[in-house]
């Protein structure tokens, strides 16, 4: 299948195509009508304390108009003060009046003022804060795992690492989707909103310092230029990129990835296996979901089991990594067990305890 080059998929119109924009996950706060509920609730009180002062020490204010000052009176006087309308019809005459107005009143009319334009000082202080966040996540931000999409296979990938102990705050979603990268936000993961085959988005999510990236985009061909733009930007990132068609998979690997799923061959396999054998399809299906029933992980070979055959050694070995090369557990090649080898092993999610070979015990336990 021969795929369009970047400058075509530049061209293809997306509604949902944005410019770069960070977005982190956000605590849950008040809705707009409530926050301005709060506010008018607060001037209220600033206003009824201000014209309880004001009533108290009536004696020391004077009315051009004649007569003292009543309850009414106090309240009008807050109103035009705190407002600072001051019409200058109520003013204050004594000494304590006036030290009040000073000391009290003075700073209520402050901070009522600051309630008339809290919306736009919420908005300054929003933009100031949340770049101070941004900041200190990139600054903070070291060895993470970005994820280019958000779809299905992107949401399982990611819960499937998270699985195997992966934080939260480890995870940077790339979706040129607003609403995908809302959704990964709300789940508790930073996002970009960005087309993922520029350098400058990828870069954005700190792509260049990833120790892993997972490319899950709906298109073979988007899935070519974002691996070729995040090996270029990240030599030693550890690249995995999922393909719909076999044959775009050997140029997902030339492109640089160090490794290549065929979403549509394996769900097809899978799909047979549990025709022949349903219980042979639930129990691989348990194995590459992680967290639950039997995990497959893969570790290192320790110094007590270095000489040893895959057979002596504790664990259910399936497959032994010798450099570039993944052999079976009963290819003869492998001979001894090295110090460099990596084994690929089966235990239990639930308590991550060893599963045995010895299928007698094996079935005991």
């Amino acid at each position: 299948m021969k795929l369009p080059g970047r400058d075509a998929i530049a061209r293809q119109p997306d509604e949902h195509l944005a410019t770069a924009q960070v977005r982190l996950p956000r605590r849950v706060v008040d809705r707009p009508i409530r926050q301005v509920g709060k506010r008018l609730l607060l001037a209220l009180l600033v206003l009824v304390v201000t014209a309880l002062t004001v009533w108290f020490d009536r004696e020391g204010y004077h009315d051009s108009a004649g007569g003292g000052v009543d309850l009414l009176d106090s309240f009008y006087y807050a109103t035009v003060t705190l407002s600072t309308t001051g019409y200058g019809d109520i003013t204050p005459a004594g000494d304590g009046a006036r030290l009040i107005n000073i000391l009290v009143i003075t700073p209520l009319r402050v901070l009522f003022l600051i309630i008339l334009v809290g919306t736009t000082l919420e908005v300054l202080t929003e933009r100031t804060r949340e770049e101070f966040r941004q900041n200190r996540w990139r600054a903070a931000l070291r060895d993470h795992t970005v994820v280019i999409g958000f779809g299905t296979k992107g949401r399982s990938a990611i819960q499937t690492v998270c699985a195997t102990g992966l934080g939260k705050d480890q995870v940077v979603v790339v979706d040129p989707s607003v609403k995908a990268v809302d959704a990964a936000t709300a789940d508790g993961y930073a996002g970009v909103v960005g087309d993922a085959t520029r350098s400058d988005v990828l870069r954005r999510a700190e792509a260049h310092r990833a120790r892993q990236i997972i490319i899950a985009t709906q298109r073979d061909d988007t899935a070519v230029l974002v691996t070729l733009t995040a090996r270029q930007i990240n030599r030693g990132a550890k690249i995995v990129a999922a393909v719909r068609e076999e044959e775009n998979a050997p140029l997902l690997r030339q492109s640089g990835a160090d490794a290549v799923i065929t979403s549509a061959s394996a769900a097809g396999r899978l799909l047979g296996l549990s025709v022949l054998s349903p219980s042979a399809g639930v129990v691989m299906e348990d194995l590459i979901q992680q967290g639950t029933g039997l995990d497959m992980v893969e570790r290192p070979v320790i110094k007590a089991e270095v000489g040893r055959t895959v057979r002596e050694t504790e664990d259910l070995v399936v497959s032994v990594v010798r450099g570039h090369r993944v052999l079976g557990y009963d290819d003869p090649s492998i001979g001894t067990l090295q110090l460099t080898d990596r084994l690929i092993t089966i235990v239990r999610a639930s308590s991550g305890t060893r599963v045995t070979p010895d299928l007698r015990r094996f079935t005991q336990d």
